[in-house]
């Protein structure tokens, strides 16, 4: 073995045969929607986050890198932090009208969707 794939063995009994070829299931990646077709919601969250208001992309349909790529996009567009994980993207305060402004100049499917303050 060439590369170091232990830790994708990791939970694998020893084997001693010299031929034995350990087999991973890699997750496929979600092929990432044309803009038009994405149907993203726009919340505005504070539960669970210490009192603090987040903005919560929800909805998108794709692998984490384009995932990522958006986020940060609306992250430099808001001039704030933010995550983007399990297909969620999470922006720092209350940006809710000026994120649904930003997807819908790129072609996206967007509307502002419950919470709120």
């Amino acid at each position: 073995m060439a590369e170091n794939d232990w830790k994708a063995r990791l939970g694998v009994v020893f084997s001693t045969n010299p031929d034995f070829n350990y087999t991973t299931t890699a997750e496929e990646e979600v092929e990432t929607l044309p803009p038009a077709q994405q149907n993203l919601r726009v919340w505005i969250e504070s539960n669970h986050r210490g009192g603090k208001t987040a903005t919560v992309v929800k909805g998108f349909v794709g692998s984490e890198s384009d995932l990522k790529e958006l986020a940060k996009e609306l992250k430099n567009r808001c001039g704030v932090g933010g995550s983007a994980k399990d297909g969620e993207i999470i922006i720092q305060g209350n940006h809710r009208e000026r994120v649904v402004e930003l997807l819908i100049a790129k072609g996206y499917k967007a509307k502002a969707a419950g919470g709120g303050k």
